[in-house]
């Protein structure tokens, strides 16, 4: 596990916290604005992997920091690809321990597995 004080976990839970809010109201300017862009660039395509790895959980049934650490992580795996998939999938199971509620983490570890191996299948 990574150390509480890495600036890169930091910068995740301000990512994950701008994407909650987000979430309620995705018009309103919000601070760190600039942190969340790229991820909401891609959403529709980031939105589409989840609902893809959790067919039987709609994205506006999902608790919405999860759907916040998954979209984090999902941008990561597919997207942005500067860390190894196993960093990514640990660190968003770290967030949900942190801001989840006691599912979170196996739903999250779960749906970032099958993101991976769906991705994985794609790409031979």
């Amino acid at each position: 596990m990574k150390a509480r004080n890495d600036p890169r976990h930091h910068r995740r839970q301000k990512i994950i916290k701008n994407l909650f809010a987000f979430s309620f109201n995705p018009n309103k300017k919000i601070n760190h604005q600039n942190l969340i862009r790229p991820i909401i660039d891609h959403l529709p395509t980031i939105d589409k992997k989840i609902t893809i790895a959790a067919p039987d959980f709609p994205l506006e049934g999902l608790n919405r920091i999860d759907l916040a650490i998954l979209r984090l992580a999902t941008f990561e795996l597919l997207i942005k690809k500067s860390e190894p998939p196993k960093v990514i999938i640990d660190e968003a199971i770290e967030l949900a321990k942190e801001f989840g509620s006691e599912n979170s983490p196996g739903f999250i570890n779960g749906a970032l597995g099958t993101i991976m191996n769906n991705s994985i299948l794609k790409a031979v």
